[in-house]
């Protein structure tokens, strides 16, 4: 099972919600695809990666609502 758990139903309860899940090969590859994705989007954001043993890379989970464009 992976170490991340399985996604929350609420995460994805209606149209414009989205789990995003980020495999890289570093810490810093994986933060800034969330970062870009953040940019655009409403997004609640993983504070670090987690590593699952026997898998390459680490990987990463956030949320987005891409009903919500941000406004610069």
């Amino acid at each position: 099972m992976p170490c991340m758990g399985p996604i929350n139903e609420t995460h994805v309860a209606e149209p414009g919600l989205a789990v995003v899940e980020v495999i890289a090969a570093d810490d810093d590859t994986a933060l800034a695809v969330q970062e870009l994705l953040a940019t655009r989007w409403a997004t609640a954001t993983a504070d670090r990666t987690t590593r699952e043993p026997g898998q390459p890379g680490v990987r990463l989970r956030c949320y987005l609502d891409v009903r919500q464009e941000l406004t610069p």
